[in-house]
């Protein structure tokens, strides 16, 4: 059987940064099996849909050296994130808690508008802010396949399918046990990894009537911190426009009221090089922070997966799927910055040359050790499902129930802050130099530890879908489907106050508890109507009904025509929706740091102090904001559109592309901090002021702000060479390239441009590329790969972040029965992630979001089944 477009390119399998995988294709004495493809209700040939579907294999990820679920999705071009638990240095001190998670983000919509999928139904999200699932919560070895739909599909799955759907799907019907084992080694220190998993299968589902599979997976990275690599060093690099650091420091900076003058005794000795350095033009010194933080933090993982699959009666199987993972991170930040300390003239440390009268002071006690945070995060998921047929109708019905809990506990490096300014006061503390040993004593008894925050999503579902062919028509079987879905879900975030109230440098001082919880009810259909050979369409619709934000009916329709073996036409439109998250509806109002520095408009404009300032308070230094969920929030709502076509000139050649449009109005988000401070006159009515006139905060709770209008261009191009005596050889390459991507931070307001620019906190790429070269000859086998980003204007548009391109090397061998053997270099070429002087993370003098710090890494995985 001739291979057709129909085959090759609607049942494309690109590999995540490897070689772009062919399905074996069916020959005409064997039927191909109806299944359900993601993105439809309808059990069909796999061969007959035209959905826009990138399905990466799993094989792809161990010849890839790819450890994590979120490594592997920075492969897909369409995916404008790729940072993971990086995200947990300095979470919480901007008031942006992350528990060390990994999500997906399509697009660049955010990863609350990407659907998380397991087998086809819902995980838990991670507890907060509850907008999206753990991506380290999945078992990468129990998988079979990722199955990425990269167009809205609200229609079909509900909430969250703006961006696109990533459905996860493990093995079936597993005989064998599998043991395997990786390491991977950086040629720098740090960023060490190791994985060891077990899977194994008993029974045969066709023959047996019963199958179980379980899995355990094991997986543990070793930290990077800032100074083990060279371009992460420092956040200095003032001919860059980078100049990020705090005006809380060791030895610490006092401000004089009554003499209005601000000073360091240490300042005129150069302060503390390298960690504290002068500051230009003044008398005090800046704390160069970055030099204490972690780039990547400790994790752990380990995560049980168990599925057990009977046949009942005839045609019917029974399924139950247990899933139990854990991810524990430990995070490190600079230690503790602590202000506002009041310095008596009667304290021996009392510096020289003062008035005489109280004196301020910001001090950071860096005898206390960097801040460190363990965060764990737990997730369980149950599923009871029956699927079959009855009376000619195909069902699958099934009972979800689901948990996901995080927890953050001090662990090092927190002072109590009353006891900490007490000491200060009484003259024990010397906020000026090392302690000495009384010094030493009393600060070690104001040390904080034990568990500051915890939360806990849950979710219960039952869903029930049935489909079925009507009728036949000119170009096949009139298909139609519907369903239901039923969901409870609840959400309690818990501030532990005895701790957190007394760590401001926790940014977790002003929080409170709080919870919430909802029903959601849902009815869909879909119909697939071929109407001849060559054309087919599709309409889908479904209606969901929220307890706390009302109803939403969202249709989609689709068209796929074949004129020819050779060419392929597909287009589709659709309307999506994502519901507030309960975290973002109820998220307990907090007073964090702001993730920049700032000078306050009213007491230091342009950097200038006026009178009545405190330079230590009002200049260039983090404020404060309110944050917190709105029960007011709306849903937001989208329309989008695609089109494309696929072309095979030849059997051996596949091109591809599609066009895609995404408009998103009442986006749901926060106003940036940098777009408030960037417009005082505007914004005024947000700057929260005490009594006396000083800065208290700026008020930046969740809101529905403006639209996000963003549209570009997928391609992809697979080549096959025969194969020959010398082995067979298969290129490709899929890339993403973005017109646009302009948002608005308010309703009717002006459009940012971001796309190839650093807007507000965050940059879009103008184009993003993964190219493979796979070669293959009986037991031997090779792949070449690169992944590449363009550049982009930074934060500060003194610089440009140059492109970045990192080139995987790997090599396999299978000639010992039961064995395989993987070896490989990543970073081949040990690229250096481009300099950035962004500002809005911990890390400094690159962007950890969209680029690896580990450098050139050797890796290798040895696996034996029987």
């Amino acid at each position: 059987m001739k291979p057709t477009v129909l085959s090759l390119s609607l049942k494309t399998m690109f590999a995540a940064g490897a070689v772009l995988s062919l399905p074996a294709l069916a020959q005409d004495s064997a039927p191909m099996q109806r299944v359900e493809i993601t993105g439809s209700s309808i059990k069909r040939l796999q061969a007959e849909t035209a959905n826009p579907i990138s399905i990466i294999k799993a094989e792809e990820f161990t010849r890839q050296g790819v450890t994590t679920v979120q490594e592997a999705l920075t492969r897909i071009p369409s995916s404008q994130s790729g940072m993971g638990s990086g995200n947990a240095v300095g979470g919480n001190y901007s008031g942006l808690p992350t528990g060390g998670q990994s999500s997906a983000d399509l697009r660049g919509l955010g990863g609350d508008k990407t659907l998380v999928l397991l087998n086809g139904r819902r995980l838990a999200n991670h507890p907060y802010d509850s907008a999206s699932v753990d991506l380290n919560m999945i078992p990468i070895s129990a998988l079979d396949r990722v199955e990425v739909l990269r167009d809205g599909a609200s229609a079909i799955y509900g909430t969250d399918a703006i961006g696109g759907v990533i459905n996860f799907i493990t093995k079936r019907s597993v005989t064998t046990t599998t043991i395997s084992a990786e390491v991977i080694r950086p040629r720098q220190a740090g960023g060490d990894e190791e994985r060891v998993n077990l899977s194994s299968g008993l029974g045969n589902l066709d023959t047996n009537g019963f199958n179980v599979l379980g899995v355990v997976d094991w997986h543990r990275q070793q930290s990077i911190g800032s100074q083990q690599r060279s371009f992460s060093q420092t956040g200095i690099v003032r001919e860059r426009g980078l100049d990020v650091t705090s005006g809380t420091t060791f030895p610490g900076n006092y401000y004089d009221a009554r003499a209005d003058r601000a000073g360091n005794p240490s300042f005129a000795s150069g302060c503390n090089p390298p960690f504290s350095v002068p500051a230009p033009g003044g008398t005090t010194c800046r704390q160069d922070y970055t030099r204490q933080v972690d780039n990547t933090p400790d994790q752990e993982q380990i995560a049980v997966f168990v599925k057990g699959a009977m046949k009942v009666g005839d045609g019917h199987v029974a399924t139950l799927e247990l899933l139990h993972s854990r991810n524990d991170v430990t995070s490190r930040t600079a230690p503790p910055p602590q202000t506002g300390l009041i310095l008596p003239a009667t304290s021996p440390y009392y510096p020289a040359g003062a008035s005489g009268g109280p004196l301020s002071v910001n001090w950071r006690p860096l005898e206390a050790g960097q801040r460190t945070i363990d965060s764990a995060g737990r997730t369980s998921r149950i599923v009871a499902a029956m699927e079959g047929q009855v009376a000619k109708w195909d069902y699958k019905a099934g009972l979800t129930h689901a948990i996901s809990k995080s927890s953050e506990d001090f662990v090092g490096g927190y002072v109590q802050d009353a006891s900490f300014a007490a000491g200060v006061a009484n003259g024990v503390l010397n906020p000026f130099a090392l302690q000495n040993d009384a010094g030493r004593a009393y600060l070690a008894s104001t040390a904080l530890r034990g568990q500051v925050q915890s939360a806990q999503v849950k979710s219960s579902a039952l869903d029930l879908t049935a489909s079925r062919d009507l009728m036949a028509l000119a170009g096949g079987q009139l298909a139609f489907a519907m369903g239901a879905e039923l969901r409870h879900e609840t959400a309690d975030f818990d501030v532990n106050r005895a701790i957190a109230s007394q760590a401001s440098s926790s940014g977790l001082s002003g929080s409170l508890s709080k919870s919430g919880s909802r029903n959601v009810q849902a009815l869909f259909a879909e119909v697939v109507a071929p109407f001849s050979k060559a054309l087919e369409v599709s309409f889908a619709a479904r209606f969901d009904r929220y307890s706390d934000v009302g109803n939403t009916t969202n249709p989609k329709v689709g068209v796929r025509y074949q004129p020819s073996p050779a060419l392929l036409l597909r287009a589709s439109a659709t309307t999506g929706f994502r519901a507030p998250t309960l975290f973002e509806k109820n998220g307990p109002p907090s007073r964090n740091d702001t993730n920049d520095s700032y000078d306050d408009p009213i007491l230091c404009p342009g950097g200038v102090a006026q009178p009545g300032a405190n330079p230590l308070r009002d200049c260039n230094l983090q404020q404060f904001k309110l944050q917190g969920g709105n029960p007011n929030l709306k849903p937001e709502k989208s329309r989008s559109y695609s089109f494309g076509a696929v072309i095979e000139p030849t059997p051996a050649l596949t091109l591809a592309a599609d066009y895609w449009n995404i408009a998103l109005r009442d986006k749901i988000a926060a106003l940036p901090e940098q777009t408030i401070f960037g417009n005082f006159a505007r914004y005024r009515a947000l700057f929260l002021r005490n009594p006396d006139g000083s800065p208290n905060a700026i008020e930046d709770f969740l809101n529905n702000l403006g639209e996000v209008k963003t549209d570009g261009v997928d391609v992809s191009a697979a080549w096959r060479m025969p194969k020959g005596d010398w082995g067979g050889l298969t290129a490709s390459v899929d890339g993403t390239w973005v017109h646009r991507y302009d948002y608005q931070n308010e309703r009717g307001g002006e459009f940012i441009h971001n796309v190839g620019r650093y807007a507000d906190a965050v940059p879009v790429f103008r184009w993003q590329h993964t190219a493979t070269v796979a070669w293959n000859r009986g037991v031997w086998g090779a792949t070449l790969s690169q992944t590449y980003r363009t550049g982009y204007a930074d934060q500060d548009t003194v610089n440009r972040v140059s492109s970045y391109s990192l080139w995987n090397l790997s090599g396999s061998y299978t000639g010992i029965a039961g064995l395989t053997l993987i070896a490989g270099v990543k970073n081949l070429l040990d690229k250096d992630p481009p300099f950035s002087n962004q500002g809005t993370l911990f890390q400094k003098g690159y962007d950890p979001r969209y680029t690896d710090p580990t450098g050139r890494a050797l890796y290798l995985r040895g696996s034996f089944t029987f």
